[in-house]
């Protein structure tokens, strides 16, 4: 077809849709990814659903927060006395 000659797609552009198409389906991946994790209730509480439940005294949770590394031993001790005095 003559009408074409001189107006077909570069190395450029054979590149520029092979990259667009891997951005589109990583893009796609990762929206189903997040729509999972976050229909899971894993974006609203922060940590997994195990870790931490309803039942969990304080005197727990500051244990799990000080075996986990989020506090250290002074902070854990000042935290747990101040839960002993208001416990009172």
């Amino acid at each position: 077809m003559m009408f074409w000659y001189g107006h077909d797609m570069s190395g450029w552009g054979y590149a520029g849709m092979v990259i667009g198409m891997i951005l589109f389906w990583i893009l796609i991946i990762v929206g189903i990814i997040a729509l999972i994790r976050f229909s899971s209730g894993a974006f609203r509480t922060g940590t997994s659903p195990s870790l931490e439940t309803v039942d969990d005294s304080p005197a727990q949770i500051l244990a799990s927060r000080f075996a986990r590394g989020e506090i250290d031993e002074t902070e854990y001790h000042q935290r747990l006395a101040v839960l002993r005095r208001t416990a009172h």
